[in-house]
């Protein structure tokens, strides 16, 4: 982790903060077309359509819901599904790990956005020692073997690390600890995860170098500057859905015969 600089802007266009708002806001327009024709095609072939899944990864602070907000926001929020992962319930440990996961693919057309994903079962797992190593060491293989199948059957996969220096994560919970419309947003749990820092960096550190296949690659987004953190996710589903090259849907009805029953109704 220590190679990639949290504070870095590659590949970004501008001149720095000053022009940010408008660069992302400017992939807005473009954007919901691009998605617009992804529901579309979701909605005329829900067999053959793709879908797409925004998988945002990193410690508290890092910005996974300022991403939803700020580059998820540019999109119609009607063709979004968002999952958040948190500890999992009761129901859910009685099932494998990726059960819940699976139950919460987005489904033809859907732009899915998990805020924590199947890589948890590969770091706080791991780190707060929850299951043996015997088993969470084993789940790379099988969590490179399910991308790979999502990716075959028509998802296109964006993985997010949001890579938050140790500093800046100190100062951001500092700010939420001086503003009492943020207090709702600290969790005390936060702390003792810093504590954890290293052997938290070295789970991810794994999680990347084991799980960066040609199907699914990791993108390392540098997360200190919230607004370079933003475009950049905005950028990589701008991408993604380019990449698609999708058209709109053809009609199934003919076009000049409901021209003339629109005009004469």
């Amino acid at each position: 982790m220590k190679d990639f600089d949290p504070a870095a802007t590659p590949g970004y266009p501008g001149a720095g903060k000053k022009d940010a708002s408008t660069l992302t806001e400017r992939l807005g327009s473009e954007l919901s077309e691009l998605q617009e024709r992804l529901f579309a095609n979701g909605k005329a072939d829900p067999e053959q359509s793709p879908r797409v899944l925004v998988v945002l990864q990193g410690m508290d602070t890092s910005g996974k819901g300022g991403i939803v907000r700020h580059a998820m926001g540019l999109v119609d929020p009607q063709g979004v599904a968002l999952k958040s992962f948190k500890a999992p319930s009761e129901e859910e440990r009685k099932h494998h790990y990726l059960w819940r996961i699976r139950n919460a693919l987005p489904t033809a057309g859907m732009i899915g956005v998990f805020d924590r994903s199947h890589y948890e079962d590969v770091l706080v797992v791991r780190v707060e020692s929850l299951v043996p190593e015997a088993e969470w060491s084993t789940r790379y293989a099988e969590i490179n073997e399910f991308e790979a199948e999502l990716v075959a059957g028509g998802t296109r996969l964006i993985k997010c690390m949001l890579n938050v220096s140790f500093e800046e994560q100190k100062a951001r919970l500092a700010a939420r600890l001086a503003d009492e419309s943020k207090y709702w947003k600290y969790n005390p749990g936060d702390v003792d995860a810093r504590s954890k820092w290293p052997a938290y960096m070295e789970a991810y550190e794994a999680a990347l170098q084991q799980c960066n296949t040609a199907a699914a690659p990791w993108h390392v987004i540098p997360a200190d500057r919230k607004w370079y953190r933003n475009w950049a996710v905005a950028e990589l589903l701008r991408e993604a859905l380019t990449d698609l090259a999708m058209p709109w849907p053809k009609a199934d009805f003919d076009v000049e015969v409901e021209r003339q029953r629109v005009a004469n109704s």
